[in-house]
């Protein structure tokens, strides 16, 4: 027989008693949004139950499934690309800890999105809102949750993207910056790396992609 309980103001969970050869199993799942849907997909589950259909439906804590899904479905991207994708899951284990996908709801979520977009542009906040929202639709295609919790939230931030004048330095300002450089070759090789820049205008990831050989 299944219960439903309420968890939160808009978040409910169903539990389910399995009993097979006097072995009791309880299944719980949240994140839906009313009585009626956790019901239904309660529902469901004793339909399976029934068939000898036994689902996996543990908890799944955000961090390790993030990290899990970066190793397996981002394997081969460059170093550079993977450094965002770390950047995302520092910022997830920093608010949610190892706290379960089936215990964030849309709201909580929204509040993640508004305290992360302080002093952050809108770049970053799509940048970060972008791997979340593809991992965790790889998890309701998992049925480890029943929804998106991403989808139709609003994106925050307080930064202004650059204007194109402000993107690139002008021509006396590059040769302040030139100067500079020559005087500090000696501190480390990373202005070597700079002045390479510089003079070249390769790109940060061609740069940090240079060997000796080149």
């Amino acid at each position: 027989m299944a219960s439903i309980q309420q968890r939160g103001k808009k978040s409910f969970q169903y539990t389910v008693s399995h009993t097979v050869n006097g072995e009791t199993t309880v299944f719980r799942k949240g994140g839906f949004k009313n009585r009626t849907e956790a019901k239904a997909a309660a529902t469901e589950l004793e339909a399976k139950l029934n068939k000898g259909i036994v689902p996996h439906l543990k908890d799944a804590p955000i961090d390790e499934y993030f990290d899990n899904w970066v190793q397996l479905y981002k394997k081969g991207l460059s170093d550079v690309t993977l450094r965002h994708y770390k950047y995302t899951y520092e910022r997830i284990k920093e608010h949610f800890g190892s706290k379960p996908l089936q215990d964030i709801t849309k709201n909580s979520y929204q509040e993640f999105l508004n305290e992360f977009g302080e002093n952050k542009a809108k770049e970053t906040v799509e940048k970060l809102h972008g791997h979340i929202r593809e991992c965790v639709q790889e998890a309701v295609e998992e049925q480890i949750i029943p929804r998106n919790f991403t989808l139709k939230t609003n994106l925050y931030y307080t930064v202004l993207a650059k204007v194109e004048s402000e993107k690139h330095l002008n021509y006396n300002d590059s040769k302040l910056v030139y100067k500079e450089l020559l005087k500090r070759l000696h501190e480390d090789k990373v202005y070597y790396l700079l002045l390479l820049g510089l003079e070249t205008g390769l790109r940060f990831a061609e740069l940090v992609g240079l060997t000796f050989e080149d």
